[in-house]
């Protein structure tokens, strides 16, 4: 069985790259190509992805894992996990499905295989794929996240069901509250349970201007800078001479965000240059920046599901008012939202201190359980 399981994935991606111009080959959340992961944690089997999903109507070529528990499930298809990841970078060289990192990256990763989840872990346009990583675009993010889950559906051996959750962090935070608005009218053939949204950035011009570490924005801006400047044709002249624009694109197309690396010197200096910018400028008063950010915040009134949302009152990043200001917009709105704001708790650590809560509150989504609703005293 698992011979067949095997050849049938392998069926699919030769037939996928022998007519890549036929409709079907092309419809989004079609898998191209699995291939198996060598050296994963033992109670888990991985495969690297190439699936097609669509940007502005037209089909793309994108990539990521799925990681299923090693055993056969006895009960059906398995609950589906999409994990969005937060931002790393706008290079292609910068995706998770690369190298290993999604197995240490990932939180409560070995929890949730072995509560017997599929995870489906994207890598967003451009990352992984020859394209422009349209970062923070909402849109983008929102259907590669959804095709992601239709893809793994056809790897067997992974046991996917069409029954999902939603689990970011910071810019997957983003992520998964986009495929969230999205999921039932772009992915009808899939259902929702719930959306779990950490450390999210939820308004994008407060969140370029808020976040107290003026090292950390200036980096941010030169990725927003550069990939919008390409995806949108924003003007880059809007961040000064062309000395400025350069360093933000050098600093954009050659740094990935790896967890306890030390910075360049080059980089450095590069982000010391833009850090004179970002206090000078604000991107909300300059357009085409100002609706283009508008145009990508997530929507608290598109919230369908039971969505629990988190911040971390040290967050430097991404500002904590922010998150709290979105989560009270929902409310308002008669949304069902779970927020806390964790004490101490840093852009980095939420969603690995709250990983075991997380997945609890998810478990409790597809069980049908009456979801937690404490907007009365947010």
């Amino acid at each position: 069985m698992y011979r067949m399981a095997r050849k049938s994935v392998t069926i699919v991606a030769v037939l996928s790259a022998l007519v890549p111009q036929s409709g079907f080959a092309q419809r989004a959340g079609t898998l191209i190509a699995a291939q198996p992961v060598i050296g994963t944690p033992e109670d888990m089997r991985a495969w690297r992805v190439q699936y097609w999903t669509s940007d502005n109507g037209k089909p793309i070529r994108v990539t990521g894992m799925v990681i299923a528990p090693r055993g056969r499930s006895n009960g059906g298809p398995r609950r589906v996990i999409a994990w969005t990841h937060g931002l790393i970078g706008i290079a292609q060289r910068c995706a998770p499905s690369i190298g290993m990192g999604n197995f240490t990256v990932i939180p409560a990763l070995g929890d949730a295989i072995r509560r017997g989840y599929t995870i489906v872990a994207p890598d967003y346009p451009g990352l992984g794929s020859d394209m422009i990583h349209p970062v923070l675009v909402g849109r983008s993010e929102g259907s590669s996240v959804l095709d992601a889950v239709r893809a793994a559906r056809a790897i067997p051996e992974a046991e996917a069901g069409s029954r999902f959750a939603l689990w970011g962090e910071s810019q997957g935070g983003h992520a998964a509250l986009w495929a969230g608005q999205m999921a039932a009218r772009y992915a009808p053939d899939l259902q929702l349970v719930g959306i779990a949204a950490i450390v999210p950035p939820t308004d994008l011009a407060r969140n370029l201007s808020e976040g107290k570490d003026l090292r950390v924005r200036a980096l941010l801006t030169s990725y927003t800078a550069a990939s919008w400047s390409r995806y949108y044709n924003a003007p880059m002249s809007t961040f000064g001479s062309r000395q400025t624009q350069n360093v933000m694109l050098r600093l954009a197309d050659n740094n990935c965000v790896v967890a306890g690396a030390k910075p360049r010197l080059g980089t450095i200096l590069g982000i010391a240059v833009v850090q004179g910018v970002v206090r000078k400028i604000d991107l909300s008063r300059q357009h085409p920046w100002a609706r283009l950010m508008r145009k990508n915040n997530p929507s608290a009134a598109a919230i369908a599901v039971p969505a629990m949302i988190y911040t971390g009152t040290d967050d430097s990043i991404v500002a904590p008012a922010v998150v709290h200001d979105f989560a009270r917009r929902a409310c308002a709105l008669n949304k069902t939202i779970s927020y806390k704001s964790i004490p101490g708790g840093e852009h980095a650590t939420v969603a690995r201190t709250e990983g075991k809560a997380t997945l609890q509150w998810i478990d409790d989504r597809f069980a049908r359980k009456r979801a937690p609703n404490n907007c009365r005293s947010i």
